[in-house]
């Protein structure tokens, strides 16, 4: 403090003293500073300083100098004391304020034709947006940007496309222009890369309780996943407490990646941001060329720079901002561009300017003046320092630092590469992965048999337990990949685990608690509950409720052809057949036809019916009747046949290939409603737990859930319930019995059956799913979860999944038939009824075939015979030869 206020009163003596001698000094510079950085005063002045006891350069000549202070955010203040400092008389205008202000000092400069040359600076060291100066190719372009533009857009693409990022999160604090990215957000959108943004406030530690107070577990969990990939778009200050208290939350753990860009980052900030995160940081900042030749550091050709601001090791150089740098070279650029001036004689005297009255002339030398300095270049602080010829600092170069992945702070941090406009990324920033991460680790894993997810394979006396299912082949691709092994034993209750009376836990989920196993895996569900004491992983496959129910055996009809017509229309067709043989006959009795010659067919009451019944199987014969009342009634006769007949032969088709023995249960809705059926879960499970919940909700609108916990509840829940799932399954193959559990399982058990005899039905929305259980806040919990989501990506996950649950299985989940007929064909049950039919008729035929040969021997025995009777009447030979011919 002494030393500081020490050099303040030297300072304070140098501006008094160049001021009594500025009317003999020709070296005249103005400069407006932010009020709030009293630094680039400082070193600005330091500069001045030094080039003052430089003789090389300016000879006998000396700089004299005026400061003053604007705020940043008032124009009009920043115009007035511009106009001040040009009725001074200055060479040039040395401003270090922020884009609100630089626009009009542009105009300003432009017009009284003064060199300014602007420093941009942001606000407590957060990172730069584009001040958007209006460029013009006019000579009337009197303003120099000092800094080079920003490419933070550019340089965060690039980065984030080596990377191969493809979900990552944007935080930027209060103090920075989202504009600023603008450019890469809607370059990266255009990629299909999902982004999100998000604002960090000025009290962090609020800002994150409000998250886990606002947040229910689910989202909160979601949350961290998309805290594995981030971009930190914030000063340094406000970087580190926001790692830290993301760190200290359990926010963010071991494997996520955070990318923190800021031209302002300086080594001091390097090493707290690595000391104080964890996973892989990557650090993007400005940097500057050093002279390897320590003992040149603080030399620049002919002039030496001050020792307390170029030793890295002084405290006053190790908190330099870049500003401050840019405000040095630039004073040594105005130097050398005044040396120059000086050497070839074209000096042009300062003049008071005054810029408020309207027929005030701008400063004759002011283009020559502002030709010499875009001419001019050093090296100073910042490198090589010159302009192009649009008044740009083409000068820039990003380094890009990164850690390794790891949980422990404090670790080190190395040179990934380097950016910069011309050339682009020098340098592999390829993302490692993880696999070596968990090499030599040993977890123990507790579980819980459920087919298909958790099954022995082999159980040798003597030998540990082999196990296969869904859950291993997810658990040995963990394992391979992270390289970890592990020890899986069954949980000694074999339940997945529920809260008990006195808080605690049973099941494997207490397995966790007591710290008697690393990690549980199984058919386990992702509860709130649960989420209240473990960790979980993202889900690496959706749950949902089913029902398991028995299918019902195939009725087989063998009459199953008279099936398309009920029997009373049966009863009315045979008696039609009936009336219509009788009105036939009745027509032709009364109106007598005229039989052709040749006709052997009489017009009997039998012959008419025989008639009617063959014209309706469609069998045709001999028409005998020509009077027209006759036809007209076999006409309408045969078009009721017509239609009589198709009807039977389309119906006849789908009742004897589509079955509509079809159960009344088809959705959980059915199964609520109705009563016949009981129906049960496991008691003190996950799924009943979850019945429980949704019928107690008198806010619940769907009664459905109310129902189903009226049966499930039945005798306080020992009526329907049972104590593990095989039992439940057991139940539904002996008995009217419906079992209510996870979908995924009762769907490999009915795949598996081999009677089929099982069918499924549940609800297609998934609202939970199956995951990973961890100790709380393990270090695992994400590495786990990035695999998973690497598995689901890749399509591993899926390849699981028809191992157990295959597409083409041999029984059919949703038909509630017992059947295991393929097509439409029809077996002989199902065509036994025709077969009888005709066996009828033969059997009847051949009954009445004896009775008329018994009738016929009877009759023929009373008859005479041709020599003893009369002989035959020539009308009655007739008769008795058709009878013959027929």
């Amino acid at each position: 403090m002494d030393v500081l206020h020490a050099f303040i009163c030297m300072s304070v003596f140098w501006t008094v003293s160049w001021g009594r001698t500025r009317a003999d000094s020709i070296i005249h510079i103005g400069a407006i500073f932010d009020e709030s950085a009293r630094k680039d005063d400082e070193v600005f002045r330091m500069a001045v300083a030094d080039l003052n006891l430089n003789e090389d350069i300016l000879q006998t000549e000396k700089i004299t100098f005026s400061v003053t202070f604007v705020d940043g955010n008032n124009p009009f203040q920043a115009v007035q004391e511009a106009c001040d400092l040009m009725g001074q008389g200055i060479l040039a205008l040395v401003s270090s304020i922020g884009c609100a202000s630089a626009g009009s000092l542009q105009s300003l400069a432009d017009a009284m034709h003064i060199p300014h040359l602007f420093i941009q600076r942001s606000t407590a060291r957060t990172p730069r947006s584009s001040c958007g100066l209006q460029r013009s190719n006019r000579i009337d372009d009197y303003t120099l940007s000092v800094r080079p533009q920003v490419y933070l857009n550019d340089v965060i693409l690039r980065v984030v496309t080596e990377y191969a990022w493809q979900k990552f999160i944007v935080f930027y604090d209060n103090n920075y222009d989202i504009r600023g990215i603008q450019e890469f957000l809607d370059r990266v959108s255009q990629q299909g890369m999902d982004v999100a943004l998000q604002k960090v406030e000025n009290n962090i530690n609020k800002m994150i309780t409000g998250l886990f107070a606002a947040m229910r577990i689910e989202e909160l969990n979601r949350y961290r996943d998309t805290l594995r990939r981030a971009i930190l778009v914030m000063s340094p200050a406000t970087a580190k407490a926001f790692i830290t208290e993301v760190v200290e939350t359990n926010l963010v753990a071991f494997d996520c990646h955070w990318i923190i860009i800021n031209e302002e980052i300086n080594d001091l900030d390097v090493q707290e941001l690595v000391r104080r995160s964890i996973g892989r940081l990557t650090i993007i900042r400005q940097t500057f060329p050093v002279p390897q030749n320590s003992s040149q550091r603080c030399f620049r050709g002919n002039h030496r720079i001050s020792s307390s601001l170029c030793d890295p090791k002084d405290p006053f150089s190790q908190n330099m901002e870049i500003t401050n740098m840019y405000i040095y070279d630039t004073v040594l650029l105005l130097a050398n561009a005044f040396h120059k001036k000086l050497e070839d004689r074209k000096w042009h005297s300062m003049a008071s300017l005054t810029c408020i009255r309207k027929n005030s002339k701008p400063w004759q030398g002011g283009r020559s003046m502002l030709e010499t300095v875009k001419k001019g270049g050093v090296s100073g602080l910042t490198g090589v320092f010159d302009f192009d010829d649009d008044g740009e600092n083409p000068n820039i170069h990003f380094e890009i630092l990164g850690t390794n992945y790891g949980e422990e702070l404090g670790r080190g941090i190395r040179k990934l590469g380097s950016w910069n406009p011309v050339t682009g990324l020098n340098g592999s920033l390829t993302d490692r992965k993880l696999e070596n991460n968990m090499r030599g680790v040993v977890l123990r894993v507790a579980t819980v048999l459920e087919e298909p997810f958790v099954m022995v394979s082999e159980n040798v006396l003597g030998k540990p337990k082999k196990y296969q299912g869904f859950s291993i082949d997810v658990l040995d691709a963990l394992s391979s990949y992270l390289g970890f092994k592990y020890e899986i034993y069954v949980a000694p209750d074999h339940k997945y685990g529920s809260p008990q009376a006195d808080g605690s836990w049973n099941g494997l989920i207490g397995e966790l608690l007591l710290k008697r196993a690393d990690m549980g895996i199984s058919a386990l569900t992702i509860t709130p509950d649960r989420e209240n004491v473990v960790d979980f992983t993202t889900r690496y496959m959706d749950y949902s409720v089913g029902v398991l129910l028995g299918k019902t055996e195939k009725n087989v009809d063998m009459f199953a052809c008279l099936a398309p017509f009920d029997l009373s229309l049966w009863a009315c067709i045979a008696g039609t057949v009936l009336l219509v043989g009788l009105l036939v006959y009745l027509l032709n009795w009364l109106n007598p036809p005229r039989l052709q010659m040749g006709s052997m067919t009489s017009t009997t009451l039998y012959n008419s019916m025989w008639f009617v019944y063959g014209s309706f199987v469609q069998q045709g014969g001999e028409v005998p009747y020509t009077t027209l009342s006759t036809r007209m009634m076999m006409g309408a006769w045969w078009l009721f046949a017509l239609i009589v007949i198709s009807s039977y032969t389309a119906n006849l088709a789908a009742f004897l290939t589509i079955s509509r023995i079809e159960s009344s249960i088809q959705s959980l809705q059915d199964l609520s409603r109705q009563t016949d059926v009981p129906y049960g879960t496991v008691f003190d499970s996950a799924v009943y737990e979850h019945v429980r919940v949704k019928g107690m909700n008198p806010f619940e609108r769907d009664s459905m859930y109310s129902q189903m916990w009226r049966m499930i509840n039945r005798s306080n829940g020992s009526e329907n319930n049972v104590q593990e799932s095989l039992e439940g399954i057991r139940k539904v193959k002996h008995g009217n019995y419906a079992f209510v559990w996870d979908a995924a399982v009762l769907e490999y058990v009915a795949i598996n059956d081999p009677d089929c005899s099982f069918y499924t039905v549940g609800n297609t929305i998934a609202d939970r799913g199956y995951g990973i259980a961890l100790q709380h806040a393990s270090p695992y919990r994400d590495i786990f979860s990035q695999r998973i989501l690497e598995l689901q990506q890749n399509g591993d996950m899926d390849i699981f999944k028809h191992k157990w649950w295959p597409r083409n299985g041999q029984c059919d989940l949703h038909s509630s038939m017992d059947t295991k007929h393929k097509g439409s064909a029809l077996d002989i049950k199902s065509f036994a009824g025709v077969f009888c039919i005709l066996a009828a008729g033969i059997v009847l035929s051949c009954f009445i075939a004896m009775v008329e040969t018994w009738w016929s021997k009877k009759k023929g025995s009373r008859v005479p015979s041709k020599e003893e009777g009369l002989p035959l009447r020539p009308m009655e030979h007739k008769e008795e030869m058709c009878e013959l011919l027929a």
